[in-house]
């Protein structure tokens, strides 16, 4: 799966530049030149030429009633940026739900989510970025993806879980951002991100990842179970992978206006 999404996998820390050369965590300078390197490994990291992900979303609310929906997220990398288009299957009030996002290595990410109720397209400006994605407690920039140059980076230990991973702080260059500060638990062995805290503007702690089942699908590390809790709201959303699969050749027609707006017609 491309670094696009694994959204989920690089939830709160993807990157839009390609490969760039910084020092290992062990010679950088300071405290934020090994952030940058650990931010980098993130972003990085293998994931495939494509991919194809079909997930089972689980929505709690805070008196622990749950629905239930299906979904599936294709991606693809491109010189210019990733690409990818996540469409809801399951259940009949959501099916045919749509989210296009476009990245661009030297320009904002462009977002566009159809919904089959209003028969159009919405595209997503930077400013929603952060709301909530389709009623769930993931938000439109986890799903899209974050800009790495919209945050500074600071590794602030290399010694959590017992040595086996990093602790990351991201922060946000934007005053305004709903989540300025988030901190990360990355695993050495393979820069997955396994679990973060998502802190508010009062610097409160607001949200929770966690990513309770990484595994090996082929040759590419996936998080096959993960939990976004909502603590303010004491809501939570799951997300469990059905399967998985990589290198597959998806075509470029996929990734279209055209493709998103095919419901419509």
């Amino acid at each position: 799966m491309p670094r696009l999404l694994f959204l989920f996998l690089l939830i709160f820390l993807k990157a839009e530049s390609g490969n760039a050369h910084f020092p290992s965590a062990e010679q950088g300078q300071s405290p934020t030149e090994r952030g940058t390197w650990l931010a980098r490994q993130i972003e990085d990291r293998e994931s495939g030429r494509d991919g194809r992900v079909t997930f089972k979303m689980r929505l709690f609310d805070r008196q622990d009633r749950v629905r239930e929906r299906a979904l599936t997220v294709v991606s693809k990398k491109y010189p210019s940026g990733d690409k990818s288009l996540t469409r809801f299957t399951q259940p009949a009030d959501i099916a045919g739900t749509g989210f296009l996002v476009w990245e661009h290595n030297a320009a904002e990410t462009e977002r566009f989510l159809y919904l089959p109720s209003l028969a159009r397209v919405r595209r997503i400006a930077g400013s929603e970025a952060q709301e909530s994605f389709v009623g769930s407690d993931f938000t439109y920039e986890d799903i899209g993806g974050r800009e790495f140059d919209d945050y500074t980076y600071t590794l602030v230990n290399d010694t959590a879980a017992n040595g086996t991973a990093y602790t990351l702080e991201s922060r946000a260059k934007n005053p305004n951002a709903r989540f300025p500060r988030i901190l990360s638990t990355v695993r050495k062995d393979n820069f997955v991100v396994i679990h973060a805290e998502i802190f508010n503007k009062r610097d409160e702690l607001a949200k929770v990842f966690e990513a309770s089942k990484v595994e090996k699908v082929g040759k590419y590390w996936t998080v096959m179970a993960m939990t976004m809790k909502d603590l303010g709201q004491k809501t939570r959303t799951e997300m469990a992978v059905e399967k998985a699969e990589y290198d597959i050749g998806l075509g470029d027609d996929i990734f279209t206006r055209r493709e998103l707006e095919k419901v419509i017609r």
